[in-house]
Parts: structure tokens; sequence; C-alpha cells
């Protein structure tokens, strides 16, 4: 997917062909560097970096070769953003699951969808994979996908008994219990993706664009300070 902290690398490696969804290529050249502008991180020197969107773009499934290696891209998206593709290697077992997967972190879907993300996880879940590469924390296996499953259920309910009570997502984060996701680094995303259930909620597109400055403004509120990012 397009964020920068899976892109603005990319210009590091001439000579390699980038892949990625059309959307991927489209939000790059729409955003350009995205991490740089984020209102979440402040205060931080990035350097100089240039955007460099995919060269190679897909819809929904792009199979490669590497060798005898078959290596098999495929678009999931609206999930974590809304251009999420995953990475299957049969032959190994091994799945790239990109920003669907946080390994020891919170999901964040505030830029892609609950419903799509649960969607995307089942259907992750079904490759059989012994081996998944998260997008951010260590190498896993498939039972880490239970948990991601279940923090998103739990938004899911959260959610739809907040906005019937008229709360608002900061009044409801800041009253829900985690319970056992409190262990997870990145807690504040709870704000972002109750934002993200509301508009699924009251039947928005999935991947509607929200306001994403308001967002991560109620997301430092909810921290109580600048965030920082753990993943």
């Amino acid at each position: 997917h397009h964020h920068g902290d899976h892109t603005h690398g990319n210009y590091l490696f001439p000579e390699a062909t980038i892949v990625g969804h059309e959307l991927c290529r489209a939000a790059i050249l729409e955003t350009g560097l995205t991490t740089v502008r984020n209102p979440l991180f402040q205060e931080v020197d990035w350097g100089e970096l240039q955007p460099r969107p995919p060269s190679v773009t897909f819809e929904t499934r792009l199979v490669l070769h590497v060798g005898d290696l078959r290596i098999e891209a495929t678009f999931v998206g609206p999930a974590h953003t809304t251009n999420d593709i995953v990475v299957w290697i049969p032959e190994r077992g091994v799945l790239f699951s990109g920003d669907l997967v946080f390994h020891g972190g919170t999901p964040f879907v505030a830029m892609g969808s609950v419903a799509g993300s649960l969607r995307a996880l089942e259907a992750l879940r079904e490759l059989g994979a012994e081996t998944i590469v998260p997008g951010h924390g260590p190498v896993c296996g498939p039972e880490v996908i239970d948990g991601q499953v279940a923090y998103l259920r739990f938004i899911e309910k959260l959610a739809r008994q907040s906005f019937d009570a008229g709360v608002s997502p900061l009044e409801a984060a800041r009253g829900a219990d985690l319970g056992s996701f409190a262990a997870w680094h990145d807690r504040e995303r709870i704000v972002g993706n109750l934002h993200r259930a509301y508009s699924e909620i009251r039947g928005e597109p999935l991947g509607t664009q929200l306001d994403f400055a308001v967002i991560a403004a109620e997301m430092i509120e909810y921290n109580g300070g600048p965030v920082r990012c753990l993943a």
C-alpha cells in the first residue's frame, strides 16, 4: 500500500521494478510524501525523500516468477487502506501480509475498512500459510490472524453501541475497556478505527475518504500528547 513507511524508500533502488496496485500508484502520485505531511508525526527530520510510485501495476491479481518460484500478488483492499495487496508464495507456505497484520500492534483501518479488513483476514486464513511476514512486528504463524480479527470484531461491537447512544468516537474510545488488547502498542488507533466503523454504520462506501486531520488530532488527544509510532 501507499503509506510512506512502505514506499518512501523506493527511490533508493533505481534498478528495481516496483510492483503495486493501480490505486497505490494513484495514491502516491496524488499525495506524494504522505509520512512527511502526516499530522500524527511532528518535528521529524525526514531528510531528502523522493516519491517513486509502482511502475508495474495490476487490478486484481498478478503472478510473478523468480526462477522456478511462483509468487502470487493479490489485491485485498479496502482493508488497511484502499490499495492493499498481499504476496503469497505457495511453494514455501509464506505469506507477506502487509499491514493487514500488526504482530503485537493495534490494527489501523482509518484509511481503509473494518468490514473489508475482516473479509480480507478470513481470506488470508484460508490460504493455510505456515509463516506470515507481517507489515509490522516479528515473523509469526497464522494464529496471529485470530487476534486481529477479534480486535476488529470488538471495534464493530463498540462502534454500534456507541453510535446508537450518540457517543462520539473519541468519547467511545475513552470509555472503552481494551482488555487484552491494551497490551498492544499504538492503542490510540482505536479512535481512528471507530471513526471508520462509524462511517460504515452510516452506510458510506467502504474506503470512503475521511478527514484524517480531525482523526489525527483526536488520536493525539486520546494519547495525551504526541503519538510515537512503535510499530
